[in-house]
């Protein structure tokens, strides 16, 4: 064990797992690794990743649904982290209609390739000398140029807002949490939802705790890095 670790005996490590699954509800088989070779960091990491959650004002509801879009997001696509957290929101009362809704919520952040494609084109027609009449905002320009796919999109949304079971302000924490997130990293996306969820009535500490949370998807560079450490390790040196 690394000298300055609080964890030592094999006694300390079970106590470490124990309260690491009391914190964060689990124990990833890559701590296992991360417990062997830098032990301290790892007391670090539970502390730092832990501290949104005891601190923080959004539920652990929330909290569940935000890291099932992350994780469920096409971004991502993190299928280990994604069933743990279905099975977490479960326990803790969520329905498996509001998982459905928030991996919905997650299908439609590809609208950002839209969004960043139409912008493109429309700066690109205009130093042409050819620009689209009317509103440049990427919508308007959509629908000027694909009026069909436009409709499609204004129904699709009219029947996602019908039919949701989350509130105004529970749809845009989660789309900020898409966008936001260090998979996906939309400015402009951030700053609509930012404002979205502000306008529904969201504080300040409840959408700082959003990026806190989505922050944490970059322990999944030890997931199966740590993994592939330890096989390597293990394997038999030859002569």
């Amino acid at each position: 064990m690394e000298r300055g670790s609080t964890v030592k005996t094999e006694a300390e490590k079970q106590a470490f797992k124990h309260a690491y699954i009391e914190a964060r509800g689990y124990w990833a088989e890559f701590n296992d690794g991360l417990l062997e070779y830098s032990p301290e960091w790892l007391e670090a990491y539970l502390a730092y990743s832990s501290s949104p959650a005891c601190t923080g004002p959004l539920s652990a509801r929330m909290r569940e649904l935000i890291y099932v879009a992350v994780d469920g997001s096409t971004t991502h696509l993190f299928q280990a982290g994604l069933e743990v957290h279905i099975r977490i929101a479960l326990d803790i009362g969520c329905s498996a209609a509001e998982l459905v809704e928030v991996l919905q919520i997650a299908t439609m952040q590809g609208l950002d390739s839209v969004a960043m494609g139409m912008d493109v084109l429309v700066q690109e027609l205009a130093a042409r000398g050819t620009p689209l009449a009317g509103p440049q905002d990427w919508l308007s320009a959509a629908a000027r140029v694909s009026p069909e796919w436009a409709s499609a999109l204004a129904n699709l949304q009219v029947v996602a807002e019908r039919t949701s079971r989350l509130t105004p302000c529970e749809r845009a924490l989660i789309r900020l949490a898409l966008a936001a997130s260090p998979t996906h990293l939309n400015e402009r996306a951030v700053r609509i939802e930012v404002r979205e969820a502000l306008d529904a009535g969201a504080s300040a500490e409840e959408i700082a705790q959003v990026f806190q949370l989505v922050a944490h998807l970059g322990l999944h560079a030890c997931t199966d890095g740590i993994p592939a450490v330890m096989r390597a390790v293990a394997e038999p040196k030859g002569d």
